[in-house]
């Protein structure tokens, strides 16, 4: 059997990344980010690690898939639209490549995530 450990989301594997994701716009509030890689494959093609948000909105636009599962605090994810859907602590969602739209962390966001990238698609982290 093979599997990758990521530990506990306060004994992470990692060196913390602290920048913005690539396509994410601060637009109200003074949201930071903190993400944890905690499995980057060879090819690079399906990132997974722990993320943190502070509350804070951004304009965002998403060129992979991003499934979620958020363990800790609140967001509402509004789409191009204005179509919007709130998520809280327990609930687990795909974000499809093409989304476009706008994040609000309400409440300090504590996430687990998977991200897949397409062939030409770069890693939102700068890898």
């Amino acid at each position: 059997m093979k599997t990758i450990s990521f530990g506990k989301f306060d004994t992470k594997n990692t060196t913390p990344i602290t920048d913005d994701l690539a396509g994410w716009v601060p637009v109200a509030g003074s949201p930071s980010m903190t993400t944890w890689l905690e499995h980057v494959p060879e090819d690079g093609k399906f990132l997974t690690g722990f993320w943190e948000a502070t509350p804070g909105t951004y304009q965002v636009t998403y060129n992979a898939d991003e499934m979620v599962h958020i363990f800790e605090g609140k967001a509402t994810l509004t789409d191009e639209n204005g179509e919007s859907k709130t998520y809280v602590a327990g609930d687990s969602f795909l974000v499809e490549a093409g989304f476009k739209g706008q994040w609000k962390t309400e409440e300090t966001i504590r996430k687990i995530f998977a991200i897949r990238m397409g062939q030409d698609v770069a890693s939102p982290f700068g890898e």
